[in-house]
């Protein structure tokens, strides 16, 4: 008992860390995940080290739940605080990455992990679905402000609305090494991909999210006018529909993840300036900072005591700085048009984080098949999450204010 509660108390003094330490620290290129690490790290070395209490679950279940969790309520938060409407020209560089930097960037790293890994066509397949997402937990940095504060320059929205629709559109990706992984069960599981996971999918996430979003829009702001939802005031309705969007998605065999961030657009259209979005946003960021926190800390956790990182040898530190410094680099900046300026078409291509959603993708798929060189994945996926982190952490805020102070003084010289 005494143990619970000086572990209750550490929790709330994490907890506490994490709220403070931010705003104590703001003027440093330092963010919010990187405390989270370094203070799973030191927890790590304490007889409260989370992970040992882990010992007796299903530990890859669990790491697929809380994990999966994490990235819905994320992406109901960045679906709510785009202000922009959808359509072919305003999310011009969304579509961009979507349909030229993401699949050109998992094919770099599946030749990558095959050449320096390797590794066989699944896992290899695997690893660079895994790692394609840009991360909707981590990337709150260079995501758009809330919902109706005009803080969305375009490049905080290329990689706000790319991270709310990526981690859904590259599940086609992981399904396809998953097929391949028991395609000596079933002789016709290309047609099945095919039909199944690259059509069906898809069309079921986005078609679920677009309806679930207008119906719960029209009952909270619009009828019965005496009982809207607007009316109780409570930011947990955006939990609901995130929980109704997902859970209804993945009972029709969808993609959850597109049809929660599609949810999310479709219920801004109702209403689109309503106050009530801001309330349901800054819930869902609070929750979302929770569950990062916690998930980052047993990471940092898991990471001082040798797990997770136990086979990084030369070969995955190689792999880590290709994926990182040359693979969404290169596939970014050669899927943004040259019209785009240099410095702001250099921090789309570069700022895509790796994160939450690659670890809940490898779960996910080892529960679902049996792939080689299981612990060299996770090794990989780990290293990356990690360097990204740190990486583009100590980098993203410099960056973002330089971009920001270049704006203002190209807009005083039109002015003038």
């Amino acid at each position: 008992m005494e143990r619970y509660h000086i572990a209750l108390g550490l929790f709330g003094l994490v907890v506490l860390l994490t709220a403070w330490i931010p705003m104590a620290f703001r003027r440093l290129p330092l963010s919010l995940p990187i405390f989270c690490i370094a203070i799973g790290m030191l927890v790590g070395q304490t007889i409260f080290n989370p992970i040992a209490q882990l010992a007796s679950f299903d530990s890859r279940l669990v790491i697929e739940r809380v994990t999966e969790f994490t990235v819905i309520v994320a992406l109901m938060g960045a679906g709510l605080k785009i202000d922009r409407r959808v359509g072919l020209r305003s999310w011009a560089l969304t579509w961009r990455l979507l349909g030229i930097a993401m699949p050109l960037g998992i094919a770099m790293m599946a030749v990558g992990a095959s050449w320096m890994l390797g590794l066989g066509a699944a896992s290899a397949i695997l690893l660079a679905a895994t790692l394609a997402p840009t991360d909707p937990v981590l990337a709150s940095d260079v995501q758009v402000g809330p919902p109706q504060t005009g803080k969305e320059d375009e490049v905080r929205f290329a990689l706000t609305s790319e991270a709310g629709l990526n981690d859904g559109l590259s599940f086609p990706f992981v399904y396809l090494a998953i097929a391949i992984a028991l395609s000596a069960e079933e002789p016709d599981w290309f047609s099945r991909w095919l039909l199944f996971d690259v059509l069906w999918r898809p069309f079921a996430g986005i078609a679920v999210g677009w309806l679930v979003g207008k119906v719960l829009g029209y009952a909270t702001f619009r009828f019965p006018k005496q009982a809207a939802l607007v009316r109780t005031g409570d930011g947990f309705v955006a939990l609901g529909i995130t929980c109704l969007a997902y859970s209804l998605t993945e009972l029709m065999h969808g993609y959850g993840f597109v049809a929660v961030f599609v949810a999310a657009l479709s219920f801004r259209t109702v209403e689109r300036h309503h106050e009530f979005h801001k309330e349901l946003h800054d819930f869902s960021e609070q929750i979302e900072r929770l569950l990062m926190m916690v998930l980052l800390v047993c990471f940092g956790a898991a990471v001082s005591v040798g797990q997770l990182i136990g086979n990084v040898d030369w070969r995955l530190v190689a792999f880590a700085l290709f994926v990182i410094l040359i693979v969404r680099p290169a596939s970014g900046w050669l899927s943004l048009p040259s019209v785009l300026p240099k410095g702001e078409r250099a921090a789309v291509a570069v700022f895509g984080i790796r994160g939450v959603g690659s670890i809940y993708y490898l779960a996910f798929a080892t529960g679902m098949a049996t792939f080689e060189d299981v612990g060299l994945l996770w090794s990989a996926v780990a290293l990356i999450v990690l360097a990204s982190i740190v990486m583009h952490g100590l980098t993203v805020t410099p960056a973002m204010r330089w971009l920001d102070r270049r704006r203002r003084i190209i807009g005083d010289a039109h002015a003038d």
